[in-house]
């Protein structure tokens, strides 16, 4: 098990090498010159080639990738063009929100979603059945932005139940906090839930039909019992595994609620440099995003002997 555990941490090396080449080439296969799209139309060419010494565009890529791999790894993930800011400082800015958004749709989802696959793979063939595979279409079908605006609408529009945008920080009190992110993460979560609902229920059937389910109820298990504890647990680990591949649905999608709902996190910084143009802010949150990925889908790698004992590395 041990072994198992080096290997898959150093097999993360190669990947966040692949990330980081990457994402440090943005800069090079960028339509057009990134010095002079930065500088604007009323540059002068002294102008751009400031801006291009900056960027360190007149230098050898690999040169240039050497130096920008070794500052990452003391932390500095550079400056900002337009602010002067360092991005970690406008990163560390920004994190509470965006974790707290992608930390509570997470725990919404998996709260909502696997008890309604369960249910649904026990009523197969019924109305109940029928409406948590409806609601899966639906959650697929909709945009994040749409579900967003609609919710904004009813519940802070309309009822006035809730605030319709902004962002309370968790030290101010937590329903405060709750309040600016429920909203937020419902949207954010309708595909979430809908993709865990669906494999939920899939694998859940398919656990269903074993021989030692027959065996629990044969010995008199209540259906509770066989439901959560027989079948679930050994239908853990396709579940689990979604429920990481889908943390990519939640960094996607949070770009698009942070606007929508005007949450001044990671995804609104995302947006406004990329509009501007600001490379190093772009770089260094994409970096941030696929290492928090790599790190995700490694944890759930090492989950997999603790929900199935009968893996073994």
């Amino acid at each position: 098990m041990f072994a198992y555990i080096v290997r898959r941490i150093l097999a993360t090396i190669p990947v966040m090498a692949i990330v980081a080449l990457f994402v440090f080439s943005l800069l090079y296969i960028a339509p057009g010159d990134p010095a002079a799209v930065i500088a604007g139309d009323q540059a002068t060419p002294d102008d751009v080639e400031r801006i291009r010494a900056s960027l360190g565009l007149d230098r050898p890529f690999l040169v240039r990738f050497g130096e920008w791999v070794f500052r990452i790894l003391q932390g500095d993930l550079g400056v900002s063009i337009f602010t002067n800011l360092p991005v970690t400082t406008m990163i560390q800015q920004r994190l509470e929100p965006t974790f707290s958004l992608m930390i509570l749709t997470l725990c919404l989802a998996v709260a909502i979603a696997v008890p309604m696959g369960v249910v649904a793979a026990w009523k197969q063939g019924t109305l109940i059945d029928r409406a948590v595979m409806g609601f899966a279409v639906m959650g697929f079908s909709v945009p994040v932005f749409v579900v967003g605006y609609l919710l904004a609408y009813v519940f802070a529009l309309e009822l006035d139940w809730l605030p319709v945008q902004g962002y309370t920080a968790f030290s101010n009190g937590f329903f405060p906090w709750l309040e600016n992110l429920i909203l937020p993460a419902i949207a954010l979560g309708g595909v979430y839930i809908a993709l865990i609902a669906r494999i939920t229920r899939a694998t859940m059937l398919e656990v269903l039909q074993q021989d030692y389910i027959r065996t629990a109820r044969a010995k008199g298990a209540g259906q509770r019992s066989i439901l959560f504890l027989h079948a679930l647990k050994n239908a853990a680990v396709p579940i689990v595994t979604v429920i990481g591949i889908g943390v990519a649905l939640l960094i996607g999608g949070a770009v698009v609620t942070e606007s929508v709902f005007a949450i001044p996190g990671l995804g609104r910084l995302t947006v406004d440099a990329i509009l501007r143009r600001d490379y190093p802010v772009i770089q260094g949150v994409i970096l941030l995003f696929s290492f928090i990925y790599v790190i995700v889908n490694l944890a759930i790698d090492l989950m997999y002997t603790l929900f199935d004992p009968r893996i073994r590395y």
